[in-house]
């Protein structure tokens, strides 16, 4: 193949997609939010779908998601945006509606949400960002912060002892029968990527579907809440959260 038939614009093998806007993300560099977000938006334009796209946005880090990818968006309350997208689900009943939520929003304040609205069998899908702790306000231990995992507010470490254990939320919903997909991925390297954007079409297309609550968790990375540099919070994300919240598939109906 020749110079010239590379650089021509119908070999071209990326490009940004037109539904991420031309807003600057303020996340964090080595952030994976921006990853996920750009895979979101991915795959509503390949599979045609953003005009009957909803998405629910978190109060945390996210909490602008809306700025991002142009599709309609609600804002929702703390922890409560599965309740509102059940409500916007069914006043829309052909709409394609989802969550975009972190471990705070969704594992703590919001328990009870996301637990009520898989069991209903919501058609909607849950994107999970788990990060290990609550990124937006200084790095306090959450939920799903991991055994031995230092914050602001664990500085010698999570002790279960006194703070309990490591809320593996996605595990206790594969139990429901509500939830027809519960898998756990990552974006740190190309092929979780290429992995991650899969388990989106498929989040997607299930709840297109009526299959019920499909659920999409990303074990990721809080560089600044953890001091690391965006290298060091890689590894050591693969090295003990990767212990904890193994990736893959959950439960697949």
């Amino acid at each position: 193949m020749t110079l010239q038939e590379i650089i021509q614009p119908e070999n071209k093998v990326y490009g940004k997609t037109p539904l991420l806007t031309d807003t600057p993300m303020h996340y964090c560099p080595g952030c994976s939010h921006g990853v996920v977000h750009k895979l979101i938006a991915e795959v509503i334009e390949e599979m045609g779908i953003q005009d009957i796209t909803i998405g629910i946005a978190p109060v945390g880090c996210a909490v602008f998601a809306y700025n991002y990818i142009d599709i309609d968006w609600q804002e929702a309350a703390h922890g409560r945006a599965p309740a509102l997208a059940t409500a916007v689900n069914r006043l829309l009943p052909e709409s394609c509606v989802f969550t975009y939520q972190g471990d705070g929003d969704l594992a703590a304040i919001g328990t009870a949400e996301t637990i009520h609205a898989c069991n209903r069998g919501e058609n909607i899908a849950i994107f999970f960002i788990n990060n290990g702790i609550y990124g937006m306000t200084g790095g306090q231990m959450a939920p799903t912060t991991i055994e031995g995992m230092v914050t602001s507010t664990s500085p010698e470490g999570r002790d279960v002892m006194l703070e309990g254990y490591p809320l593996k939320i996605s595990n206790l919903l594969t139990i429901l029968d509500g939830t027809c997909y519960v898998t756990r991925q990552a974006v740190h390297t190309p092929a979780t990527v290429v992995r991650a954007k899969k388990a989106i079409r498929k989040a997607f297309e299930n709840t297109l579907a009526k299959k019920g609550t499909s659920v999409v968790e990303f074990v990721s990375t809080c560089n600044s809440g953890w001091k690391m540099s965006p290298h060091q919070a890689n590894q050591w994300m693969a090295e003990h959260m990767f212990k904890a919240y193994p990736l893959g598939d959950l439960k697949d109906q």
